[in-house]
């Protein structure tokens, strides 16, 4: 359904007016030239006054957003007819910001657009106590925007992603965006956890249930009453433990080891693993009906190597967090980016950490870095895709392959596409059109 839009729009009325103060979340007005014609005082008092674009004043572009490779929610509510949501990176006076943004249309008695209304939620709760989810590029904010998405209900969601892709992390984001954020995180760490002790370390178990067992003790599934539990490693609990598990879920209710009293269990469940769960129901190591009950919401956290271009925000993160005033020099964030990271955000980090014990002054340079990154052997060129080092000329290839090579070589490596574009020295517009030739270009 294509909404029609009135050619130009009347003034805004006192009752726009008064409905747009009504939401108590910064909120605009939207002309149908992309124009912000009206703003509530949420919105003056955060983000300043209007009379710019909404795409001037939330990205930056010289465009509407659609047209730089970005999804735009105004032509999302247009081609579907109904409310739509966005989730992206805004750019702001203090830096970059996660916002929900949600556009709907405001129709005439004719049924024509007049305006759109724009709410826009800012994501703050992507903090834990052990760090904080960081990034701009495509694939991390695609996985933060489905967090925010599964937040407010109570959805079973499976984090998946190699090992230091900052899972857990996620799961206390998720919980912290949550309506039980008030209530208890209980993380649990699947991994090693024999079936006996994974029965007793979640339900719990009474005075003398076992040799040993001098009193009871209270399992992590209670201790989660009305928040969350975090099963971290799912795909390494033994199958006669899934089948507990199963029950506990299906039914909402478990028992202690030892005891015959049923307790009523309530939580949101959060799992995470690095494993193949589906090849391992086909295996026969993972019961399909508890893979069923878990992968209700899955999200996959995308490893390091696939979001180049957020390496040197997490590098900054690393230092102005733990080491102030400490910087890193080109040529060292440069190996840093052409490195693959097999441990993903946790092996940046503790590299990160490493160069700052060993770097007397403020610089972190090459001669810091850790043997497999501070040779020159093992450095991707700066300035050519890894395919198209040293060639000889029978290995030439066409201009426009090379091209298309390089531009989604340095896709990856971009922080977003405004600064891709800026360091290519062409314009937002013209590197969009070039990624959409090369993505067809297979």
């Amino acid at each position: 359904m294509l909404l029609q839009i009135r050619k130009k729009p009347p003034p805004v009325s006192d009752g726009l007016r008064a409905m747009l103060d009504q939401v108590t979340e910064p909120a605009i007005l939207i002309a149908r030239d992309h124009e912000i014609v009206a703003a509530n005082r949420a919105y003056r008092d955060k983000y300043g006054e209007v009379g710019r674009s909404c795409y001037t004043a939330s990205r930056d572009f010289d465009s509407p957003c659609d047209e730089n490779g970005e999804p735009c929610p105004l032509r999302a509510t247009l081609e579907s007819g109904r409310r739509q949501r966005v989730f992206h990176i805004q750019h702001g006076a203090t830096g970059p910001r996660y916002v929900d943004v949600e556009v709907e249309p405001i129709l005439d008695d004719r049924g024509q657009v007049t305006y759109f209304l724009e709410r826009i939620h800012e994501i703050h709760e992507t903090r834990g106590h052990e760090g904080e989810l960081v990034g701009r590029s495509t694939a991390f904010l695609r996985a933060l925007g489905l967090l925010q998405r599964a937040a407010p209900s109570d959805v079973a969601v499976l984090l998946l992603g190699e090992s230091g892709t900052g899972k857990e992390l996620a799961a206390r984001s998720l919980h912290l965006m949550s309506a039980r954020r008030q209530r208890p995180f209980m993380p649990v760490e699947c991994s090693g956890l024999p079936e006996t002790l994974f029965e007793s370390e979640l339900f719990g178990y009474e005075q003398g249930a076992f040799t040993g067992a001098n009193k009871a003790k209270r399992g992590l599934v209670d201790a989660a009453a009305g928040g969350t539990l975090f099963l971290d490693e799912i795909g390494d609990v033994p199958l006669p433990a899934q089948v507990k598990l199963l029950r506990l879920l299906e039914s909402g209710t478990f028992r202690k080891v030892g005891g015959t009293e049923p307790h009523r269990a309530d939580f949101r469940l959060v799992c995470a693993t690095h494993r193949d769960l589906a090849a391992m129901v086909r295996d026969g190591s993972f019961r399909q009906d508890l893979y069923y009950r878990i992968n209700a919401f899955p999200v996959v956290l995308p490893p390091l190597r696939e979001r180049r271009g957020d390496i040197p925000v997490l590098c900054r993160r690393f230092l102005a967090g733990k080491h102030p005033g400490k910087r890193l020099t080109r040529e060292a964030l440069a190996r840093l980016e052409a490195h693959d990271f097999p441990g993903n955000v946790r092996e940046l980090k503790n590299v990160v950490d490493r160069m700052a014990l060993l770097a007397d002054g403020v610089d972190l340079g090459v001669e810091h870095l850790p043997p497999e990154l501070s040779a020159r052997g093992g450095e991707r060129p700066a300035t050519l895709p890894p395919s198209a080092g040293a060639f000889s000329v029978v290995d030439v290839l066409p201009l426009a392959q090379l091209e298309t090579a390089y531009l989604r070589w340095a896709e990856g490596r971009a922080a977003d596409r405004v600064s891709l574009a800026r360091a290519l020295g062409v314009s937002e517009r013209t590197l969009y059109r070039k990624l959409d030739d090369a993505r067809r270009a297979g």
